[in-house]
């Protein structure tokens, strides 16, 4: 992998992470068009990718950080306490505890399996289009739904957090984007689009900290240390990146919907199966 190539890919990894278009589509997507010779079986890419997650997430943990602050101070005075109150921070602290955990079991478990299965640029190309569909759709079924459209942080049950959770990993697909689906069911959940993308994002953070964390002893040992140094500035992009696109999406999402991402997915979906089939 080149100093260009590590670049580009840390540039795309901080941007579709959190926009709702998949960024394992786009890694898996990307490098195959340009025509990359990148091995991405290859024990050093693991390393690499590693650093880059863990760069986004410290993007999200930055961005958030007065959230953060206040809901671990909320939780943990909740379990000293022994019980909950009415305290909006606690209760969306217990909120993302019980939405991580489906996720986590999950991941767990299928993660590698599920990445093995579907990992070939055309399934990603496919799913990325399936992904459009679901924003695409989601948005109508909200609009035609008897559920409140307007709900806040306030409003979510531990029913819909597990809900969301689960939904989420669906992100383990190639092609299907985290946020994408986590936006959508918390849309269908009766959220406001704002309300809907914090969540999907405070969501998000643990599970992107804790992936990255349980893979630092490979980027620590001897097959990562031929890439500490690009992985260390490919984090700082992608931490950049995703820290750019947080802020831009919080912004978006006050008055904007998914439509647009859902007409891209198409769009690059479709042009990418194009291409991978011509090539055959």
């Amino acid at each position: 992998m080149s100093v260009v190539q590590a670049l580009w890919l840390a540039v795309l990894q901080g941007f579709s992470e959190l926009f709702p278009i998949s960024s394992i589509g786009h890694t898996v997507l990307v490098p195959k068009l340009l025509g990359w010779k990148i091995d991405q079986r290859a024990p050093t890419f693991l390393p690499f990718l590693v650093m880059l997650h863990l760069g986004t997430a410290g993007a999200l943990l930055l961005f958030f950080r007065r959230d953060w602050l206040a809901l671990v101070g909320a939780l943990l005075r909740s379990i000293v306490r022994g019980k909950r109150t009415s305290d909006p921070d606690e209760h969306l602290a217990w909120m993302l505890v019980f939405g991580t955990i489906p996720t986590g079991i999950i991941g767990l478990f299928l993660e590698t399996p599920l990445r093995r299965l579907f990992a070939a640029p055309t399934v990603a190309a496919v799913f990325l289009i399936v992904n459009g569909f679901v924003m695409f759709l989601g948005e109508r079924l909200r609009l035609r739904s008897a559920l409140p459209k307007n709900g806040g942080l306030d409003s979510i049950t531990w029913r819909t957090a597990v809900g969301i959770g689960f939904v989420q990993s669906a992100a383990l697909i190639p092609g299907i984007s985290r946020s994408g689906a986590t936006i959508v069911a918390g849309l269908l959940s009766g959220l406001k689009h704002e309300a809907a993308a914090r969540f999907s994002f405070l969501l998000a953070t643990p599970i992107i900290l804790a992936a990255g964390l349980l893979e630092v002893p490979v980027l620590l040992g001897p097959e990562g240390q031929a890439m500490l140094a690009l992985a260390l500035i490919g984090g700082i992009v992608a931490g950049v990146t995703a820290w750019l696109s947080v802020k831009f999406l919080m912004r978006y999402f006050e008055f904007g919907r998914l439509d647009p991402f859902a007409y891209y997915c198409w769009a690059f979906g479709a042009l990418s199966l194009a291409i991978l089939l011509v090539r055959r």
